[in-house]
């Protein structure tokens, strides 16, 4: 993925890196667990629970896109729009408007 110049830019084209329900379903396992793990570390105070929280959304995250879109994760290129945008897909899931916002920008593919 080259380099966007704007968030604007990147959103597309992540929602692009992402076009496979499974992905995305990869992508939403490693987030919630991610946020489990962060919530039980604060909970506990177990320190370790915070950075097995990052392991634990990356790896999935990693994976699907290793096995299932076989391109390169847009962490790489844009690592702070890319953690973002996790949590963005994640909550607009969650909240029912990806499916609009995979409309609106991947047209051909819905």
């Amino acid at each position: 993925m080259e380099r966007s110049k704007t968030y604007q830019a990147f959103w597309p084209r992540y929602l692009g890196e992402h076009r496979s329900a499974a992905t995305r379903g990869l992508h939403y396992l490693g987030t919630a667990l991610g946020l489990f793990l962060l919530a039980g570390g604060i909970a506990s105070g177990l320190w370790w629970l915070f950075p097995a929280a990052l392991v634990c959304g990356y790896a999935f995250a990693w994976l699907a896109h290793a096995l299932v879109e076989r391109n390169r994760p847009a962490t790489f290129t844009h690592p702070l729009w890319s953690f973002v945008s996790d949590f963005r897909m994640f909550f607009a899931w969650l909240g029912g408007s990806l499916t609009g916002e995979l409309r609106h920008h991947l047209p051909q593919n819905t």
